[in-house]
């Protein structure tokens, strides 16, 4: 799938005229204990949830191309399946897969199948997703050793501020209490190089086993409602940092 910079100016359109926001999610509480005893409580406790899934906003950029859409991610163990959508322009594609290759759809042609999902995405529509990686950093972890060290760095109020890895950065700008107590991301920036995405999550669920507040194999839902301005610096993106999306002007 390609968005072209026509889709980008669509929708800088429509976003332009968003009303301003609601009001701010109310400050998370002082952490208890240091910052990395902190993300190691959260580490341990994700590790026991490997079945999750957001719905949220996302703004890619290859330094060149940029676009904006709906993201839907369904993760269960090492299976992921990763909806994006332009609805204005009717474009849409599929990736899923495990650790044994990723399968696209929605493309003219039909779909490709491939045994890296971030290669098959790269070559069939130029967008750069670590989609492996990326399935860790958005929960605000480090990935896996395959993609080497990382290096974490804590904000001034002790909560993870920023990944590098595999030559990645990732920003974290914004935390949501889960209903667990677990924190999780709900905005962030990962770039390297030319290429970004920048995500904003309206909707965490996150169930398995060990999950607190709900039943084994039961589900937490977390949700974020925000609003503002588009920036004019990138039309995908607003104000306060978030992706922007046709469906995603907030009244």
């Amino acid at each position: 799938m390609n968005w072209s910079h026509r889709s980008t100016l669509v929708l800088t359109v429509l976003l332009l005229g968003a009303c301003a926001g609601r009001a701010p999610r109310e400050a998370l509480p002082p952490l208890a204990t240091t910052p990395a005893v902190h993300q190691a409580q959260r580490e341990a406790a994700l590790a026991m949830r490997p079945d999750w899934s957001l719905q949220g906003r996302v703004a890619l950029s290859n330094g060149r191309d940029g676009g904006s859409g709906r993201i839907d991610w369904q993760q269960h163990g090492e299976h992921y399946s990763v909806a994006l959508s332009a609805p204005i322009t009717r474009q849409s594609w599929r990736l899923s897969g495990d650790a044994g290759g990723a399968r696209l759809e929605g493309l003219d042609g039909g779909p490709r199948d491939g045994a890296d999902p971030a290669r098959l995405l790269r070559e069939a529509t130029r967008w750069e997703i670590p989609v492996t990686a990326l399935a860790d950093w958005v929960r605000g972890l480090r990935a896996s050793a395959d993609h080497g060290p990382a290096q974490l760095a804590f904000g001034v109020d002790g909560r993870l501020a920023r990944i590098e890895q595999d030559g990645w950065t990732i920003d974290y700008s914004a935390w949501q209490a889960h209903a667990g107590g677990t924190e999780l991301p709900v905005r962030l920036n990962a770039r390297r190089g030319e290429a970004s995405v920048r995500l904003v999550v309206d909707r965490w669920e996150v169930g398995g086993v060990g999950a607190e507040g709900s039943e084994a194999g039961g589900s937490e839902v977390v949700r974020l409602e925000g609003g503002g301005q588009p920036s004019k610096g990138n039309p995908g993106i607003d104000d306060s940092g978030r992706p922007a999306s046709e469906t995603a002007a907030v009244p």
